[in-house]
């Protein structure tokens, strides 16, 4: 593996992505970080600030909308240079038309979260752009977190077509609370990098949790009441009860997942205890399931089928 010395982000503007990067620029080794974002306003905003907090001038800004395949290929193709490590980050709930299908015959909320990193990751490893380490932000909610309101993702069946069905939202009614569709992608996204880590052993495929984490902006395309809930009655409240943490303690466990070698290619790393703060442990123990490859690989061909 290639030491990472240069960093791409998705979601980078804000909340997780954006403290990722400032952690990631005083890391030793680090000369480049590529600030994925949509806006140009906010990218340019962000890297300012960063610039300032951490007094160095390595940033630069790729713009790109990862729910939009589109947008991503044409990102990818500015790139001139291969970077070492990627951070998938950016996503969200899809807010009040997170099941409507977008023009690629996906739901909004699987856009959001899965569509433009699997895109992404095709486009780098296709033009050789890609030399050490892919990480991907998973959740405790592919577990479950019932304490949250986050129900077990429940799959008797792993064959393609069950696994389509949570892409195109067939398998939910039409006003599915995102939260729960949330779980199962999550869950998807944690099969597809397993399958991945295997027909690409020449790199590193991380899946980690950032945990519950305050102050980010993944609430905030949510319905009022969820928002309210979520972000700013349970950001206050929820880290008094050991349910959530810092953006900065999440953050962490992405550059963690990067430069320690104890993260294992093709696992999932998430917290040990019923709620997602904590020590982070390999998520088989807690469910086998997450290891059957026959899994995975209907998973990577389903996702395949829109990418």
């Amino acid at each position: 593996m290639n030491p990472i010395q240069s960093v791409m982000i998705t979601g980078a503007n804000a909340g997780l992505g954006r403290e990722a990067a400032r952690q990631l620029a005083g890391q030793k080794g680090v000369e480049k970080i590529l600030l994925a974002c949509r806006n140009k306003a906010k990218a340019e905003a962000a890297k300012a600030a960063l610039e300032a907090e951490t007094g160095r001038d390595i940033f630069e800004i790729v713009l790109m909308d990862v729910s939009k395949p589109d947008s991503v290929r044409a990102a990818v193709a500015t790139l001139q240079t291969p970077v070492d490590a990627v951070i998938l980050n950016a996503g969200g709930s899809g807010g009040r038309t997170s099941n409507q299908l977008t023009d690629a015959g996906v739901t909004e909320i699987y856009a959001m979260n899965m569509l433009g990193h699997v895109v992404l990751v095709e486009e780098l490893l296709a033009r050789q752009l890609v030399t050490s380490t892919l990480l991907y932000a998973g959740s405790e909610a592919a577990r479950g977190i019932p304490k949250m309101g986050m129900p077990v993702p429940d799959l008797p069946n792993t064959d393609i077509a069950a696994f389509t069905a949570i892409i195109n939202g067939s398998r939910f009614a039409a006003d599915a609370d995102p939260t729960e569709t949330y779980g199962y992608i999550k869950l998807l996204g944690v099969l597809w990098m397993g399958a991945m880590a295997r027909q690409h052993p020449h790199l590193r495929f991380v899946t980690m949790s950032p945990g519950g984490t305050t102050g980010t902006n993944g609430f905030d395309d949510m319905s009022f009441v969820k928002r309210l809930m979520f972000k700013h009655i349970g950001g206050l409240l929820m880290p008094l009860f050991g349910m959530m943490h810092s953006v900065e303690t999440g953050a962490k466990r992405y550059v963690d997942g990067l430069f320690n070698p104890k993260f294992e290619s093709g696992r999932f790393y998430a917290s040990a205890k019923e709620v997602p703060t904590g020590q982070v442990i390999d998520q088989v123990k807690l469910r086998p399931d997450l290891a059957d490859t026959e899994a995975q690989d209907n998973a990577h061909k389903a996702i395949q089928q829109f990418a």
